[in-house]
């Protein structure tokens, strides 16, 4: 909902586009930019790092990402 709220609707769905809309637990690619403006209000979603490319560690640091993998989370 937080893409949806700052003007990027990704759950209803556009034939137009042959989009058929995100639901609950579909994964999705999220820009760098946008993924740490959602970390700002509290509410970044968590990361496969393995589809995360390397040059995210340039706008955050790697002990801040950790926290999001759900790779690692898997393991607990």
């Amino acid at each position: 909902l937080f893409s949806k709220n700052i003007g990027n609707d990704l759950i209803t769905p556009r034939p137009e586009y042959n989009f058929i809309g995100l639901n609950d637990g579909d994964n999705w690619c999220l820009c760098a930019n946008r993924w740490i403006e959602a970390l700002h209000y509290d509410i970044a979603p968590d990361i496969f790092f393995e589809a995360t490319h390397i040059s995210f560690l340039k706008k955050i640091s790697f002990q801040e990402l950790k926290k999001f993998s759900i790779e690692l989370k898997n393991l607990n």
